[in-house]
């Protein structure tokens, strides 16, 4: 096989200028984050410090709509204005220091209120990707609510008072791939090993090996050879129990080769084996979160509309249900263990090996679904299907509400229910959603001047109660 070509120099820098956060989502993360344009609706203190989140790590582009000018108050509180700012465009400035922060990124602003631009401009939100919203009043939070929802564009509100505050995200449907989850059980298949592993494990013999040999066969091998022996004596089936688990564990103890003097000797890799087996001896199925996709009904019954990832879901139920046996594509990566160069390398190779069958094996029926669909072959690449089967056993899907429809229908029950809760942070809720309120209705904050403390507390109740506008 040809080595790959060394990376341009260019590459090489990005690497470096990225280096942690690729290390935490990816290759494939990074990409959609270059490739991200962000829209962030007032540049108030929060909101420009959300955009020094996603311009540092190097989003793609972003543009800030804001009609308002800087005031003292801006002044006081949002790193990203200066004092001779003061009466100035904030949306100007604010892009204007929020792209000193990393040159690969493009930055933009409109002068103008949102509701302006919405009434304008309706198509101004359509080629973003996300958009943010910030100090939005009730009425422009629901205008806004409702255009991005139509638009199907992930909308995340954002609002803050003093050392208080929420975050809100609006989507119809979040689909994960690559979940990076913390602790991933590895893909080993013991309990039903693939033809080709299969000849590859019994084409070992642990009995003839001398101890140099013997202390250097990875530790998939060992498990398998005595899980085998353990399955022999128990009608075929999985140790399942704590008993029977560490009955196993004792077997494979016993393979453990000793001196002249019967004293055991060093084998890590039948201690990794050991350990193995509380991870490693389980049956291969599909885990729940992931039949669930392959139940869902955007899964089962596609449309000539069906989004890629569902296109996906269906090829790998497809998938299960005939080549894959009622089991996922192999994942094709092995975990480090101690074992020598050429034995590792070689079991390593039949994994990914398989996984490569299996991914093509999955194109294929991604293939004749997009035929069948009536959409492009192009619309789903081999690439992706590859990294789906390298993580189908990951996947989520995710539905979300609409924040318009949550402000027009309050659910007085579920807001009661969770009040009785002394540690339910539901009184934040609705005391920021009546500040929104009592500023819609009187043009200033509750207790903005000290003779109007008490009014303003009687007159924030009556906003707090969340009537129907």
């Amino acid at each position: 096989m040809a080595s790959p070509a060394p990376k341009s120099p260019e590459q090489s820098e990005k690497s470096k200028k990225y280096d942690r956060q690729l290390r935490l989502w990816g290759d494939d993360g990074q990409v959609a984050l270059e490739q991200a344009k962000v829209c962030l609706v007032n540049a108030t203190s929060t909101g420009t410090e959300i955009l020094k989140s996603l311009i540092l790590p190097g989003v793609g582009a972003f543009t800030i709509v804001d009609g308002k000018k800087i005031t003292e108050e801006d002044i006081g509180c949002n790193f990203f204005l200066d004092a001779d700012s003061c009466g100035q465009s904030r949306a100007q400035v604010a892009t204007q220091l929020l792209l000193e922060l990393n040159a690969d990124v493009r930055g933009d602003y409109v002068d103008e209120n949102v509701d302006v631009l919405l009434e304008n401009s309706p198509d101004f939100f359509n080629s973003f990707t996300v958009v943010i919203g910030t100090s939005l009043t009730e009425r422009l939070l629901i205008l806004l609510s409702k255009k991005l929802w139509d638009l199907d564009i992930p909308f995340v509100v954002c609002q803050s008072y003093g050392f208080v505050g929420y975050i809100r995200l609006q989507f119809s449907e979040h689909t994960v791939v690559e979940a990076h989850p913390d602790n991933e059980i590895p893909d080993l298949r013991l309990d039903a090993p693939f033809p080709e592993l299969k000849r590859h494990l019994d084409s070992v013999d642990l009995e003839t090996m001398g101890l140099k040999d013997h202390a250097h066969v990875p530790y998939v091998i060992v498990l398998y050879k005595y899980l085998e022996k353990w399955r022999g004596c128990h009608d075929g089936r999985l140790p399942c129990t704590y008993r029977e688990k560490e009955g196993l564990r004792e077997l494979i103890r016993s393979g453990i080769l000793t001196d002249e003097e019967g004293v055991p000797q060093a084998e890590e890799n039948f201690e990794e084996a050991i350990k193995a087996v509380n991870y490693a001896v389980l049956p291969t199925v599909v885990p729940p979160q992931v039949q669930k996709i392959l139940d869902d009904d955007c899964c089962v019954n596609l449309t000539s509309e069906s989004k890629p990832f569902w296109v996906m879901a269906k090829a790998l139920r497809d998938f299960v249900e005939s080549e894959g046996q009622g089991r996922l594509p192999v994942r094709g990566a092995i975990p480090d263990m101690t074992a020598d160069t050429q034995r590792y390398i070689s079991l390593q190779q039949v994994y990914h090996g398989q996984a490569s069958k299996d991914a093509e094996t999955v194109f294929k029926h991604v293939q004749q679904l997009l035929h069948q669909l009536s959409q492009p072959a192009d619309t789903v690449s081999e690439k992706d299907v590859r990294l789906f089967c390298k993580h189908a056993a990951n996947l989520h899907a995710v539905r979300g509400t609409s924040v318009a429809d949550e402000c027009a229908a309050v659910n007085r029950e579920n807001i009661a229910s969770a009040l009785e809760n002394p540690e339910s942070t539901m009184i934040f809720y609705i005391m920021l959603r009546g500040v929104d309120r009592f500023y819609a209705e009187y043009n200033m904050y509750p207790g903005e001047f000290d003779n109007q403390v008490e009014p303003d507390i009687a007159k924030l109740k009556v906003a707090a109660q969340l009537k129907k506008q």
